[in-house]
């Protein structure tokens, strides 16, 4: 989690970042000033800059109306967009910055629908006001970013970010009530920055975890996703399980809390879950991977359906994994993720369990058809299944924390051995449909693919046949097939 830091340390963040793009800045602030307007960096570039991990995306603020600030860049923005121009944005590219011009905004909220009615401010006061954080309601007047009082802190926004807090502006009971989206964006930021969030915003998230509901489920999914590939998943996660807000977003995680008693115990499902996603993002090779958080978070969320109480105090959840990846690709198509994120977390929860059992005492080895079988089903997810299953090991027996990890590194190297020696990542019959339609005399139809799948099956069961081996098992089988 993020460490507080000296106010010293935040400024000189923001002048290092600054300074690489202070001609930009300053030319684009003497043009505006030249033409009697104010012009600032506002919000999260100046929170970024702060924090030292300012971007090519700029956001900046002024009291000129946008038919004014689309005449201010032209001539000297390589491009210009007006998608926001509604909302008082323009949007401007300038040697690969994207910056984003807003007229000061003054909103009134519907609160039954989250939709403001956008009134133009005349001052940077009521556009500060309305951001969703303190930290993100900070301001830096430009062109003179190095003057003194060029930093704009209204609301202790400076302080916040020293401290590793996040706060509202003003209450936030009336914030989350404008903008039910803000509480996501808290459990957000908790994940990006590992900021603590201020106990009376985490009352009043409490309070009104119900009017999430009135968010569309794009605007959900959008917060959600950058939250889980955040550097810390579970202080955001841990933060909507515990103010309500997960009941409401993704009810199968605080669903995991299964109730323990005395006579019936099991691993808590909700704290090994958390401990998988850490574990998985401990693996991940080239940096924060969706599909495999969502896996990692979502592998065990058929548990609570499937638990039963077994004699003599035990606790089963047979099939789990194939209820959960039901459960999964259900919950992640009402939120709005692709096909390739719903169909890849479907299949890794349905296989997790498939290694269950490997190389451990009592149990059969597995035939290389197994193996080839293993590899086939997971397709294009093997390298997340590896990872999956490494990490949903969370057990503090260290003796069989080794033997399973000693199971998987035998089962790998098995895959690599048969990979070297057959195409194991795609593999298909020796004999396509159109050899098969050659050999059988037969036309595109339903037969094909039953042969193709009769083919598959034996390349499965005992590796590459070989063209000629494998039309002899072809025409074995086709002379075996009962007429009609």
């Amino acid at each position: 989690m993020s460490q507080s830091r000296p106010l010293s340390e935040l400024q000189s963040n923001a002048v290092r970042e600054l300074v690489a793009r202070s001609p930009l800045l300053v030319e684009l602030g003497e043009r505006f000033a030249a033409a009697g307007h104010a012009l600032h960096l506002v919000g999260g570039s100046v929170r970024d800059a702060l924090l030292g991990r300012l971007g090519d995306d700029l956001d900046l603020t002024t009291e000129a109306r946008p038919d004014v600030v689309l005449a201010l860049v032209d001539g000297w923005a390589d491009a210009t967009w007006e998608v926001g121009i509604a909302f008082g944005t323009v949007g401007v590219q300038k040697h690969g910055h994207r910056l984003e011009i807003t007229t000061y905004r003054a909103e009134a909220y519907d609160r039954s629908s989250r939709k403001p009615s956008v009134v133009f401010g005349e001052q940077l006061a009521d556009d500060l006001v309305r951001r969703d954080f303190a930290m993100n309601a900070l301001a830096l007047q430009l062109p003179d970013w190095k003057s003194p009082g060029a930093f704009v802190d209204l609301y202790g926004g400076m302080e916040d970010l020293a401290a590793g807090v996040i706060r509202t502006p003003g209450r936030p009971e009336d914030s989350f009530d404008d903008d039910p989206l803000r509480m996501l964006r808290a459990a957000r930021f908790a994940s990006q920055l590992g900021f603590a969030v201020a106990p009376d915003v985490v009352a009043a998230m409490t309070d009104r975890a119900a009017r999430i509901e009135i968010v569309s489920a794009e605007r959900v999914r959008g917060e959600l996703e950058k939250l889980l590939l955040g550097a810390f998943p579970r202080a955001g996660l841990s933060l909507l399980v515990d103010t309500g807000l997960a009941a409401h977003v993704l009810p199968e995680l605080p669903a995991l809390r299964l109730e323990i008693d005395e006579h019936h115990q099991h691993k808590d499902v909700y704290e090994h879950t958390l401990q998988v996603l850490e574990r998985a993002i401990a693996l991940e090779p080239d940096g924060p991977d969706l599909i495999l958080r969502m896996a990692a978070l979502l592998h065990d969320i058929g548990k609570p359906a499937t638990r039963r109480h077994e004699p003599g105090g035990g606790v089963s959840f047979h099939h789990h994994e194939v209820k959960g990846a039901h459960l999964a690709r259900k919950r992640l198509r009402a939120l709005t993720f692709g096909k390739d994120v719903v169909e890849a977390v479907f299949l890794l929860t349905e296989l997790h369990l498939r290694f269950h059992g490997y190389g451990q005492p009592g149990t059969s080895p597995w035939t290389d058809s197994a193996v080839r079988r293993y590899v086939h089903d997971a397709g294009d997810q093997l390298d997340r299944l590896h990872r999956l299953t490494r990490s949903d090991c969370t057990t503090r027996n260290r003796r069989r924390a080794t033997v399973l990890s000693s199971a998987y590194d035998d089962l790998e190297r098995r895959i690599a051995v048969l990979a070297e020696q057959e195409e194991l990542r795609a593999i298909r019959p020796d004999l396509d449909g159109a050899a098969i339609m050659g050999i059988l005399g037969v036309p595109p139809g339903r037969v094909v693919g039953d042969a193709y799948k009769h083919l598959l099956a034996l390349r499965m069961e005992r590796g590459p046949l070989g063209p000629d081996a494998a039309a002899a098992e072809l025409r074995t089988w086709w002379a075996a097939r009962p007429a009609g």
